[in-house]
């Protein structure tokens, strides 16, 4: 009998261990899962500060532009003059509406009398809308189709500072007709011109001999001016 209760009770003892070890294990288990969340959480949180700190914030209008293969964010001077003619006169602009000079679809290079181009004959496809890289941008045969479609196009020189560049980019981003970079054209001009900056439309030309804040007005009077009214209103 007392052999039996003894046994009992040993049976018990291990069983009792056994359970106290199984549940230091678990123990454990669950301190290094909770150390491994806090790192990983800490981890989560320091990669967003990054990120917002490289994101940069609000302000003036902005556009998002490519420069070195980052995306950066670059303001410009805030609307003043809405009006076109006083707008180009307060820039330094010159506003003129030359000769159309044609509008047949050609093979091979076109010689066109003004500079930057407004009209003529071209190449059959139209140079797509949106922002150039420079060097990169469309043979002129390709973007006088476009404005006959009706394309705003901002150019620039070789050259031009490249804050310079960032913010007429910024600038061709800006809404119009209730969408963004709205029917318009920005790349680095090809064709020798002698403005600083220029904005051209079908039979229409904005040439601005030096850049300067009123610039940005002078064109988005022109944007609005002169969008969609090409011979050739193509969506």
């Amino acid at each position: 009998m007392s052999s039996r209760q003894e046994e009992k009770a040993a049976r018990k003892a291990e069983r009792e261990a056994q359970e106290a070890q199984a549940a230091k294990a678990a123990a454990t288990s669950k301190r290094i899962q909770l150390v491994f969340g806090v790192v990983l959480v800490i981890a989560i949180l320091g990669g967003a500060g990054a990120l917002i700190a490289s994101s940069g914030g609000g302000g003036e209008s902005t556009g998002t532009v490519e420069e070195g293969g980052i995306d950066a964010k670059v303001a410009i001077p805030p609307v003043k003059i809405t009006e076109l003619a006083p707008a180009a006169k307060a820039a330094g602009c010159v506003l003129s509406s030359p000769e159309i000079e044609g509008s047949n679809h050609v093979t091979g290079e076109v010689t066109y009398k003004t500079n930057p181009p407004t009209s003529g004959d071209h190449n059959e496809i139209p140079a797509t809308d949106g922002i150039y890289a420079a060097g990169n941008e469309p043979a002129k045969e390709n973007y006088v189709h476009s404005l006959e479609h009706g394309r705003i196009e901002i150019q620039y020189p070789p050259g031009t500072p490249v804050k310079t560049v960032n913010q007429l980019e910024t600038l061709g981003s800006e809404e119009l007709n209730g969408s963004d970079a709205y029917h318009v054209l920005v790349f680095q001009n090809n064709t020798g011109m002698k403005p600083k900056v220029a904005a051209a439309a079908w039979g229409q030309l904005l040439a601005c001999p030096a850049m300067n804040d009123q610039v940005f007005d002078a064109i988005r009077a022109f944007r609005k001016d002169y969008t969609d009214k090409g011979p050739e209103l193509v969506p």
